[in-house]
């Protein structure tokens, strides 16, 4: 009898988590990617982040037409643009509400390959440092840190002050890693898009998922400027040789 080997078959998905922090293009940017990469993502949406998410894209998220809701969002550009991306494939999405405290996310024995909170508020950065887990966004990324699992923090505030530097400290001596939302301009960016996309491919990096998201540092100074001439210096003047 050929032995079917179970735990290969085994869905093992990414949970992304959205908190309420301002930068929800940053979240969408970070799903098309895992999607396009074949990943599975278990999606936990927190309750504020709807309101962000309203706010910053006029779509309101909803628990009972999730589907039809995350196409209408991950769809749509970073400049607010709708159908920017044409309709996507979620299929192999699977949504759980922020105060399901019994979902799957919630325990070790769930299995996922580990968990992007993207962007992460400093309100969501307290609770998972102080393991306060008051919803399942902030439960998941406990047991996710617990499980030696990777955990990726994209926070997106400034300034930042003591107290939240201090939380970010723990979360990083805990395994985390914490990645500001801070995009660089040495890609060649000529959209913002292009900047929302450095950050979401900066968080799969650390994820170790492959995508396409920017062009990568070559070492050759320059080359990300658009209709930047090769040979010159950083004043601008000829380079010589």
């Amino acid at each position: 009898m050929e032995h079917v080997n179970v735990h290969s078959q085994q869905r093992t998905p990414w949970i992304v988590g959205v908190s309420g922090a301002s930068g929800t293009p940053y979240a969408a940017a970070v799903l098309r990617a895992l999607l396009a990469a074949g990943e599975s993502v278990d999606l936990v949406v927190s309750r504020a982040s709807r309101l962000t998410l309203l706010d910053e894209t006029g779509i309101a998220f909803r628990d009972a037409h999730w589907q039809e809701d995350l196409r209408t969002w991950l769809a749509r550009g970073a400049d607010g643009k709708p159908d920017t991306f044409g309709a996507l494939d979620v299929s192999d999405v699977r949504h759980w509400a922020a105060g399901d405290l019994a979902a799957g996310p919630s325990s070790g024995s769930y299995p996922v390959q580990g968990m992007l909170i993207v962007p992460a508020s400093t309100a969501c950065v307290a609770g998972v440092a102080l393991g306060l887990s008051k919803d399942l966004l902030q439960r998941a990324a406990s047991v996710t840190l617990k499980e030696r699992r990777k955990l990726v923090v994209a926070v997106r505030e400034t300034p930042l002050n003591g107290q939240t530097l201090g939380h970010l400290v723990t979360l990083d001596e805990a395994g985390a890693v914490v990645l500001p939302a801070s995009p660089a301009f040495y890609a060649g960016a000529t959209h913002i898009q292009d900047l929302v996309d450095f950050v979401a491919g900066r968080v799969l990096d650390a994820a170790g998922v492959p995508h396409g998201l920017y062009r990568r540092w070559e070492g050759e100074l320059g080359s990300g400027r658009p209709g930047a001439e090769r040979g010159r210096d950083l004043e601008g003047g000829p380079r010589e040789d």
